[in-house]
């Protein structure tokens, strides 16, 4: 699995603010519903269920919401950039400006794992957040994302 694979350009966005966790699952699923036609309203509600599991904000300024979605044929990802970050709960209880959401087919198994430990190992690198944080343009971000994998795969 590769990042190419999880995000299209028209899932990548800057957001200015966003006032709360909850107005972010909004942007988050608003995003998600215009770049892969999902009901925005099972997305928000979706990713809020999961989040009374537990918060998915995993420090250093960022967060992984995640969802299993009925009708999705597989895997995707929103990733968004606040330029003002949000409290999210995260375990080190630092506010979050980057945000890598993924939604996943109701009975996909291995393959959300799959993708959940793909970003998750490279949105710990430093060196790639600080690269996404200083660069303010979708196009860019998303050739970063992608191409992130591509040269740790070399």
């Amino acid at each position: 699995m590769k990042f190419v694979d999880l995000i299209k350009p028209e899932a990548v966005k800057i957001l200015s603010s966003a006032s709360s966790k909850k107005r972010l699952m909004h942007e988050v699923a608003d995003l998600a519903a215009s770049a892969y036609d999902l009901p925005c309203q099972e997305v928000v509600e979706a990713l809020m269920e999961r989040e009374t599991l537990g918060p998915t904000g995993v420090g250093q300024g960022v967060a992984l919401p995640h969802a299993r979605l009925p009708g999705l044929q597989s895997v995707v990802g929103a990733f968004l950039v606040l330029e003002k970050p949000v409290d999210f709960d995260s375990v080190d209880r630092q506010p979050v400006d980057l945000v890598f959401a993924l939604f996943a087919p109701q009975d996909a198994g291995v393959e959300h794992l799959k993708a959940l430990a793909l970003v998750s190992r490279n949105l710990r690198e430093a060196s790639l957040c600080a690269k996404l944080r200083a660069n303010l343009d979708t196009g860019t971000l998303h050739t970063i994302l992608t191409e992130a994998e591509v040269v740790k795969a070399a």
